[in-house]
């Protein structure tokens, strides 16, 4: 199964129904930069995610920390940990990926021990899977598995579908995880949470500085601090950078040309003439991905 694209809602929050079975798991392959964004945008969502890279090299941006997936490595992402991935050092990457709800991974007599704590583990967003290692590779070997399970339906599969997963859940827990607990890491990636949900409400009125930061319940200076720190860019460079990836979506599904676009996503006639965000720039950006996508 390829996924080319997915939906988000204004927090951030994928809608993706991750289900290819009648479980809530769903097993896919990627290639980023079919996205209709070029790249997989910033997103979280409830499920577990475990990632290998197939052809190419990934760079990942979780939480607050930037990280390059080689062929043949992986990932293991948290429970609602902002990430977002693209094409690095000029590759093509194509990975596949394993979404499974935390609530199927044990019965629920095992659940409160064996799960729910590992899903609020501040010090632990992501776990990375080297190729060189052992455990990780008997991981993507049960993923293997999974799909060949999923392909074939075999009789009692759901039963053989869900002993893979604990035994992937037991190797990770074996090998991966720090259970410590960081107040302020959670506290800044839901402030973050906040804030990208307001941006996301508002993209397309005027935007000021005072509303993000007023949204996170920050100072102008936290507030800038806190982007930097975790999408690496300034509170309007985003704003901007989603604007463009709203006027992508209308481009592609509207008649409107390329001013009422912008006009739509919330430029004015001032920040058009802006050296970054001139009409041609705009025109250009979309006319490129156009080729690309097609």
């Amino acid at each position: 199964m390829h996924n080319h694209h997915f939906l988000i809602d204004y927090n951030l929050k994928e809608l993706t129904e991750h289900s290819t079975t009648t479980w809530p798991i769903a097993l896919y392959h990627t290639k980023i930069r079919h996205h209709r964004s070029g790249y997989i945008p910033l997103h979280w969502h409830d499920e577990f995610q475990f990632v290998f890279t197939l052809e190419g090299e990934a760079e990942f941006h979780i939480n607050e920390e930037t990280l390059y997936v080689k062929q043949g490595d992986g990932i293991f992402i948290n429970s609602g940990c902002l990430h977002m991935a693209k094409d690095a050092n000029g590759t093509a990457c194509t990975y596949v990926c394993l979404n499974v709800s935390p609530y199927f991974i044990t019965a629920n007599e095992l659940f409160t021990t064996f799960v729910h704590p590992y899903m609020h583990a501040s010090q632990t967003p992501y776990i990375l899977l080297n190729r060189k290692d052992h455990w990780p590779k008997h991981i993507y070997q049960c993923i293997q598995t999974i799909q060949q399970l999923i392909d074939e339906t075999p009789v009692y599969y759901e039963l053989e579908l869900n002993i893979q997963l604990i035994t992937i859940w037991k190797s990770l827990l074996q090998n991966g995880f720090q259970m410590k607990h960081d107040a302020r890491k959670h506290d800044k990636n839901e402030r973050m949470k906040h804030m990208l949900n307001w941006i996301h409400q508002h993209y397309h009125e005027k935007i000021l500085l005072q509303d993000i930061a007023r949204a996170g319940q920050l100072s102008r200076s936290e507030c800038c601090r806190s982007f930097k720190d975790i999408l690496k860019k300034s509170p309007m460079h985003y704003v901007n950078e989603y604007r463009i990836q709203q006027s992508l979506i209308l481009l592609q599904e509207t008649d409107l040309n390329i001013t009422e676009i912008a006009y739509k996503v919330g430029y004015t006639s001032s920040s058009l003439s802006h050296p970054f965000f001139t009409y041609n720039n705009i025109y250009n950006y979309h006319y490129h991905r156009r080729i690309h996508i097609i």
